[in-house]
């Protein structure tokens, strides 16, 4: 099973980026997934979770207001809406995927992780 993040790049503050996390096998389908984040010398942190059918969500204090989770059950792809960006945001950002049907903060409950992409975003 393999998770592929994309959509990271080098925005300005107050830029937005989408980020998609695309699934082999329909993987996300009926599975909650999550974003994380890892930046420079900090530890990995939950952004967003979702579970299998979008009717449930988390998402961190720290970007509540100006990300959004979703899915696409069709394409097996998860995705995370990124506006209002500050130069804290940076960082690399992984998608994680094979939880069951709920959703969790917690990354050990997930089995699958994308290599992740870089979003940087200056002042």
């Amino acid at each position: 099973v393999q998770l592929q993040a994309s959509g990271g790049g080098s925005v300005q503050a107050g830029g937005s980026l989408r980020l998609s996390c695309a699934a082999a096998k329909r993987t996300l389908s009926n599975n909650g997934m999550g974003w994380f984040r890892q930046a420079p010398g900090k530890e990995r942190e939950i952004v967003a979770a979702i579970n299998w059918n979008g009717a449930a969500t988390y998402l961190a204090d720290s970007v509540k207001g100006r990300f959004t989770i979703s899915k696409d059950i069709a394409k097996s792809t998860g995705y995370l809406q990124m506006n209002s960006l500050k130069p804290e945001d940076t960082a690399v950002y992984y998608c994680a995927g094979g939880l069951g049907s709920g959703l969790s903060t917690e990354g050990s409950r997930y089995r699958y992780w994308g290599r992740g992409t870089q979003v940087t975003v200056s002042s």
